[in-house]
């Protein structure tokens, strides 16, 4: 692939932030540069031990990154199991539990150093059904019976309190709920990936969604009307 000429965009997420490696996934003048963490969890950001090791994978990346441009992409896992689980297991509040993963979340977003120019892109709705346990992932979640309708308010939450945040701090938000649902309240149909057990988003209907609306995050980028971010 040709960069010269090109800006880098480091794209830091769990594994939806794949879809930047798709041949759709263009813009003029950039190229993208992906640490796709699969199963990486905004839970697990502050274990140096985690699974995914996603921690480690983004602070790498981060240090040898020159560039200006960070996307970041998380929290499917957390909204989709991992809070439900942990207020299962531990006999604690949802809520509770949803407090500290956007207060992990935010965290993270500060270490990333102020003079990037970080571009926050919404968590994906959940596309696993109601007592689906076909395909690795399902099989992998149905310890936790919580209703897609659950799931998609929690994950709504989530992306409506990041949203809040980068508004509040001078960064971009790519939020893309209210063009993701149909009008009784579930993912596009279109957004549905083809192989039923993918719990992941048609990666061209997806990016259908993000380039445009990145196209006008970085051109404020590029104009300097992004504000400093502050703590």
């Amino acid at each position: 692939m040709f960069f010269k000429g090109k800006k880098e965009i480091l794209v830091l997420g769990d594994s939806h932030a794949r879809v930047f490696k798709e041949g759709g996934a263009e813009v003029p003048g950039y190229y993208f540069s992906v640490v796709d963490a699969g199963g990486a969890t905004i839970s697990g950001l502050k274990n140096p031990n985690s699974n995914s090791r996603a921690l480690h994978q983004f602070k790498k990346a981060l240090r040898w990154y020159f560039g200006k441009i960070c996307v970041v992409t998380l929290g499917e896992v957390d909204t989709g199991f991992v809070i439900w689980y942990r207020a299962k297991k531990h006999g604690l509040k949802v809520d509770e539990v949803f407090e500290k993963t956007v207060s992990n979340y935010i965290d993270f977003i500060k270490t990333i150093p102020k003079h990037k120019h970080v571009i926050l892109l919404s968590t994906p709705l959940p596309t696993i059904q109601d007592g689906q346990d076909w395909g690795e992932v399902a099989g992998l979640r149905k310890e936790v019976d919580t209703p897609l309708n659950e799931r998609t308010k929690l994950t709504q939450a989530l992306n409506a309190r990041m949203q809040a945040f980068a508004e509040s701090h001078g960064i971009h938000c790519i939020n893309l709920d209210s063009v993701s649902l149909d009008e009784g309240g579930s993912v596009r149909k279109e957004l549905l990936n083809s192989d039923p057990d993918d719990h992941h988003y048609d990666a061209t209907a997806h990016l259908a969604l993000i380039i445009p609306r990145l196209r006008e995050a970085l051109m404020d980028v590029e104009s300097c009307k992004a504000t400093a971010r502050s703590d």
